[in-house]
């Protein structure tokens, strides 16, 4: 039998806090793109501090990943990890695609989460040139400087990019970085037409790097692929390598469509 707290039965209070679960999950995975706190909530149906407290517990466990500020809420790799006894996972079918264009490249090729207000490095496909780029796999990048964040932050909706500018401060890690507000902008603003962000010696000087975002449109999975290399070899193919970064994606998602 069930012990009652005040009259309310604390088996019926876990099968309604697993139904807010499961409702801020569903509407997440409807809006791959992400919601802010306040979008959810309305969504829901729920306040804006049940919703905090159940999407805080989510992101801990990976299961949701939240963007700057507690805005773009989103399925986190967890669910995809899960999902993979029943179908191939984005993280596996980017790896293949990874190491195709690494031979092809011979360059590094890198998967990236968005985490907090940060990039988290999750897997990486290290070419075999001698002089090559490759970070620690887990290891956390900033947005504002790196191609993989640049991809992410051109997702954002406009107020949660306002809010990300206003509680970041851009500093100047190389003589390459953007520290303005109104460029980086205007950059964004050419990513999302082309699709294509670049990191051109902004993190760290003579690394280069192509980066993009993939999404499963099944459950709202996202990730950046980058293609990184030295700066000696980078600037001569960028283009090239934009280029196959783009067939990449392409037949990533065509491939998580058919699985």
């Amino acid at each position: 039998m069930a012990e009652r707290t005040e009259g309310v039965s604390t088996s019926s209070t876990g099968v309604q806090v697993i139904r807010r679960v499961a409702t801020i999950l569903r509407a997440v995975k409807d809006a791959p793109s992400g919601l802010s706190l306040a979008e959810l909530g309305r969504v829901v149906g729920l306040p804006r501090s049940t919703v905090y407290r159940i999407v805080k517990t989510l992101a801990e466990d990976g299961f949701l990943t939240v963007g700057p500020n507690q805005n773009g809420v989103r399925l986190g790799p967890e669910l995809a990890q899960l999902g993979a006894t029943a179908r191939r996972s984005l993280f596996n079918i980017a790896h293949a695609q990874m190491q195709e264009m690494s031979r092809a490249a011979n360059e590094t090729v890198d998967l990236a989460i968005w985490q907090g207000d940060s990039i988290r490095f999750v897997d990486q496909v290290i070419g075999e040139q001698r002089l090559r780029a490759e970070v620690i796999v887990g290891m956390t990048f900033p947005a504002y400087c790196t191609a993989n964040g640049k991809a992410f932050l051109a997702e954002l909706h406009p107020s949660a990019l306002a809010t990300y500018f206003a509680n970041h401060k851009l500093v100047k890690l190389t003589p390459n970085t953007t520290v303005s507000r109104a460029k980086l902008v205007k950059e964004l603003n050419e990513i999302r037409e082309t699709g294509v962000a670049f990191d051109r010696e902004e993190h760290t000087e003579m690394i280069c790097a192509v980066g993009l975002v993939v999404h499963d449109m099944r459950d709202g999975g996202v990730a950046a692929l980058t293609i990184a290399a030295p700066a000696q070899r980078f600037y001569e193919r960028e283009k090239f390598l934009a280029m196959m970064l783009l067939d990449g994606k392409r037949q990533i998602e065509e491939e998580l469509s058919r699985s």
